[in-house]
């Protein structure tokens, strides 16, 4: 379980930071701040990915306790 937990919040973060990464919010921000707007990205995607994969995750445990319930 502990290996799924793992592999879930990188893919979701991955997913999150490409998804961010496509709205090419980038051109709004000059030049000076692009890093400080990337380390926002990074952060937001982190956020984000691993609330994504929480809800998830949860969603898993749920659904394999619910085979308690059924039996």
């Amino acid at each position: 379980m502990s290996l799924l937990t793992i592999i879930s919040h990188f893919v979701f973060i991955a997913l999150s930071f490409n998804a961010f990464q496509s709205l090419r919010l980038d051109r709004y921000f000059t030049q000076e701040r692009q890093n400080k707007f990337k380390v926002a990205l990074v952060l937001f995607s982190v956020a984000v990915g691993y609330g994504v994969s929480s809800f998830f995750l949860s969603f898993l445990n749920s659904l394999t306790n619910m085979t308690y319930l059924i039996k």
